[in-house]
């Protein structure tokens, strides 16, 4: 047993590599019933000393068990140390390279996201691509959009314009917060200006009507590049909480990692937390048919048909979002997830969705085109 568990540089009495100085090997009688272990004992200048065989029930000293406790405690300290160095530096990275931010689309969403990139860096050029001449004059000499905003006043590096080669040239990440219903034309009008490594990310949550496509199919088809990078940004917020820089958690979905995380380091701040996916379909999928389920909830308030109808309603409508999603390839976590339930939730049950409001006045008795035309956003 003893020659089975011997090294075989102990047998051999001439050293492994040629030495001017040879180490003396010695040899270690081994226990014929008892595990042997072999290890390295750290001195206390650093370095190390010769190996040593030690039986495992024999406890070590008090003062040699305190060394090693205090170098594994230094030794992690130090890990912990150059890790938040290292995390610190590459989110500092992605935003001093990003020079240029372009967003497009002069809505609520898109004028929130873009005053919040703004507030990111003094530096950064934050352009709106918008098709309003006013609103554009009102963004470039007022400082906000009177539209949506006009209580609040927007950075001094949001440059909104009308002109989609001046806005895409040199831009190092687009911001598409176009609605869906428009995306697909919108975007085929300036697709001679969009840089085919240009990131997209895309703010527009639903389903093309007729089609059914969702924003991650639009994008590159209207663009005639299946590579198209694409980012896609959803969860709960209300575009005037992130305009007074409340709270908020968003994800963003992409199959490209390294993009993702590029993304959660261009947008995350101490008020915007962003966490990462690779369920693209699953974001997609939950941040459309939230609409229809609220719409239905807002139906539900609308005819004063109480709590347990609504607490019904939105329960069975999360249930068949997951099993909807999942059957189109989405991971069911993604669903319960900010993206999912957050988002649901949000759009559910507070009075500042759009799409509630829409279903209390349905319930309420009004015609869907009165409804819509009196709605600006």
């Amino acid at each position: 047993m003893a020659g089975v568990l011997e090294p075989r540089f102990l047998l051999n009495p001439l050293p492994l590599f040629a030495s001017k100085n040879p180490t003396t090997v010695q040899r270690f009688p081994f226990p014929s019933n008892k595990p042997v272990c072999l290890s390295l004992v750290a001195t206390h200048d650093g370095s190390a000393s010769h190996p040593l065989f030690q039986d495992p029930e024999v406890e070590p000293t008090p003062d040699r068990a305190r060394d090693r406790r205090r170098a594994v405690r230094l030794a992690w300290e130090k890990l912990l140390r150059w890790s938040r160095s290292w995390r610190s530096k590459a989110k500092t990275d992605v935003l001093e390279r990003t020079n240029k931010v372009v967003v497009l689309g002069g809505g609520s969403f898109g004028t929130a996201m873009a005053a919040h990139l703004a507030d990111r860096k003094a530096e950064l050029e934050v352009y709106m691509l918008v098709r309003d001449p006013q609103v554009c004059q009102s963004i470039n000499e007022s400082h906000c959009n009177g539209n949506y905003f006009p209580e609040h006043r927007l950075p001094e590096n949001v440059i909104a314009t009308t002109d989609a080669k001046a806005a895409l040239l040199g831009a190092d990440y687009c911001l598409h917060a176009v609605p869906v219903q428009f995306s697909s034309s919108f975007l085929q009008g300036i697709a001679d200006h969009v840089d085919p490594s240009l990131p997209f990310i895309s703010l527009s949550k639903g389903l093309e009507l007729n089609t059914l496509r969702m924003m991650s199919q639009i994008i590159p088809q209207a663009l005639r590049n299946p590579r198209q990078p694409f980012v896609a940004l959803s969860g709960p917020s209300f575009a005037l909480e992130l305009m007074n820089k409340l709270p908020t958690a968003m994800v963003v979905a992409s199959k490209d990692k390294r993009l993702a995380s590029a993304t959660q380091q261009l947008l995350a701040s101490s008020h915007l937390r962003i966490s990462t996916s690779s369920d693209v379909t699953g974001v997609e999928i939950a941040g459309a048919l939230k609409n229809v389920l609220a719409i239905a909830a807002g139906i539900v308030e609308g005819m004063d048909l109480g709590n347990n109808s609504m607490a019904a309603l939105v329960a069975q409508g999360c249930s068949e979002i997951r099993w909807l999603a999942t059957k189109m390839g989405a991971k069911p976590t993604t669903i319960t997830g900010l993206s999912g339930t957050g988002d649901i939730m949000l759009t559910c049950f507070v009075n500042l969705s759009r799409n509630k409001t829409v279903g209390v006045r349905l319930g309420s008795g009004e015609k869907l085109d009165d409804i819509l035309s009196s709605m600006s956003q």
